[in-house]
């Protein structure tokens, strides 16, 4: 079993989330800001950390900063409904920026687990 750190600020996303994820075994901890998120994950790291990238305060991107340099061997998985807010280019960025996988919302559930199981198998 895998721990998983899901940072979103859309409560639904994460219920999805911390659902999905817990049926395929996980333990989930979630977080609603990416400043709470990286507070957690400094107290007990996680496998893999899931970031939204628009959110309120620290954004998905600042958050994937500095976890890659606090934790440069963490892996990321960047998701966002960008295309509706700021284009496809937001999960470009973060992908460059240090996200290892990106996930464009809406996504299936069988998408999250090819990427999520992919990620973890590294």
């Amino acid at each position: 079993m895998s721990r998983i750190l899901v940072i979103d600020d859309d409560p639904a996303v994460r219920r999805l989330l911390l659902a999905a994820l817990a049926r395929m075994g996980h333990d989930v901890v979630d977080s609603s800001d990416g400043a709470e998120g990286v507070g957690l994950y400094r107290a007990s790291p996680a496998d893999l950390v899931i970031t939204d990238l628009f959110m309120p305060g620290q954004d998905g991107i600042e958050t994937i900063q500095l976890l890659r340099d606090e934790f440069p061997n963490a892996r990321i998985l960047a998701i966002s409904g960008g295309a509706s807010v700021g284009g496809a280019g937001s999960l470009i960025d973060a992908k460059l920026l240090g996200a290892d996988e990106t996930l464009e919302k809406p996504f299936t559930l069988d998408e999250l687990a090819t990427v999520v199981n992919g990620l973890l198998a590294q």
